[in-house]
């Protein structure tokens, strides 16, 4: 089997006004994350690319569209990459949450893999959609593939790649526009590059 690499990508920056749960707002990019996204149009132009699938919440969408200008295609939007729900947090700082809801911000520290916010999903639950949605791509298309997501979702990807249990899901560094680098050959992944600014 040919080998074929594969590049995950956080969407650029947003207006977040301070450290906030923003889990499936549909924020768009900030002017920060404009530029991000123009950066990495040109930073990846000269790369070969069969498709691009992005998350469909607007921040993604955004940046992949910057993206596949540039290579004559039209990203593919999945609803399946979306950024894990933070039910009745979102939108809502941090410090409100662990003022409001000691116990609960507390429980999510201890548990991040099973803790859901009220309406909201579980790290495990937003996995389940996420990698059937990865599966059901590197399986179904040839050549190199460029896929925008989140920072939850490709830390999931991640972790899943590495081997790695969702406990640990924050030790991997997702920074606004960063690149991720993988390759899949004989049904194997290996990561190549993680968090980066260009390609190495």
């Amino acid at each position: 089997m040919e080998e074929k690499i594969i590049f995950l990508l956080r969407h650029g920056a947003l207006e977040t006004n301070g450290k906030r749960f923003i889990g499936q707002i549909d924020l768009p990019l900030s002017e920060e994350g404009i530029w991000q996204a123009k950066g990495l149009a040109e930073e990846l132009s000269h790369l070969p690319l069969t498709r691009i699938y992005a998350s469909d919440l607007r921040r993604a969408r955004q940046t992949a569209a910057f993206i596949a200008v540039k290579h004559n295609l039209v990203p593919i939007l999945c609803p399946e990459l979306r950024e894990i729900s933070l039910g009745e947090w979102e939108g809502r700082s941090f410090a409100e949450i662990r003022r409001e809801f000691p116990q609960d911000f507390i429980q999510r520290g201890r548990d991040i893999t099973h803790f859901s916010p009220p309406a909201g999903e579980s790290f495990l639950q937003c996995s389940q959609r996420v990698l059937i949605q990865w599966q059901r791509i590197v399986a179904e298309t040839k050549g190199n593939i460029l896929v925008v997501g989140h920072a939850g979702v490709n830390r999931i990807i991640l972790c899943h790649i590495l081997g790695m249990p969702l406990e640990n899901i924050f030790c991997l560094s997702q920074d606004y526009g960063c690149i991720n680098i993988i390759s899949y050959s004989k049904e194997r992944f290996r990561v190549k590059a993680l968090n980066c600014r260009s390609i190495p």
